[in-house]
């Protein structure tokens, strides 16, 4: 079983939506997986609540019981799970990279959000596994993502090459426990992801 831990030490930069979309996109292509929620506000859960569809398998968990709950989804035949992670809880975060084969850490375009990561890369830095920086509600046009990657570069972190646009599709999606693959299949949002989550899948394999 592969794992795959979304990391950000700040809030509000689409941690939970990166993890539903990857969910649902995973489980779409054949792959059982399951998304453990470790967000005390357990958005993913209410999101899993509100869908019509049983899959993904979302299951909230306490940070103290991930390794456990890890080695249950993997003897129960699961073949990825995915952890969303709180932005306020270090040692869970921590214990969430230290379980995941690759890291993957949401930042938006905006300089408030590009000197927040540093805690985040280091966190990653110290489970010495491979993580790189997904520029998320990139805005159509402008310089700002090659800022954004000069910015992030001091970092040493590496930048996912498949951004992620300020799509209204995406946040519509989810208020019906839908994704945008799922609301809208053939428009933007639905063919961007895609691209994104075969360049994750290229990384895990």
């Amino acid at each position: 079983m592969k794992t795959l831990a979304i990391l950000s030490r700040k809030g509000g930069v689409g941690k939970t939506l990166i993890s539903l979309h990857l969910s649902v996109a995973s489980q779409a292509s054949g792959i059982e997986t399951a998304l453990i929620d470790l967000d005390p506000q357990a958005s993913a859960t209410g999101w899993a609540e509100d869908r019509e569809n049983d899959e993904p398998f979302v299951l909230p968990v306490h940070g103290a019981r991930l390794s456990k709950t890890l080695t249950q989804l993997r003897e129960q035949g699961a073949q990825l799970a995915i952890i969303d992670t709180a932005p306020n809880s270090e040692g869970s975060s921590l214990m969430a990279a230290r379980a995941a084969d690759l890291v993957l850490i949401p930042c938006q375009p905006a300089i408030l959000d590009l000197k927040a990561i540093r805690n985040t890369v280091d966190i990653a830095k110290l489970a010495k596994v491979k993580a790189y920086a997904v520029l998320n509600r990139v805005p159509p046009k402008g310089s700002i993502i090659e800022d954004s990657k000069e910015a992030i570069a001091q970092y040493d972190l590496e930048v996912c090459p498949k951004m992620i646009g300020q799509r209204v599709a995406y946040s519509y999606s989810l208020i019906s426990g839908m994704t945008a693959q799922e609301y809208e299949p053939n428009g933007q949002a639905a063919k961007e992801f895609s691209q994104f989550y075969k360049w994750v899948e290229n990384k895990l394999s």
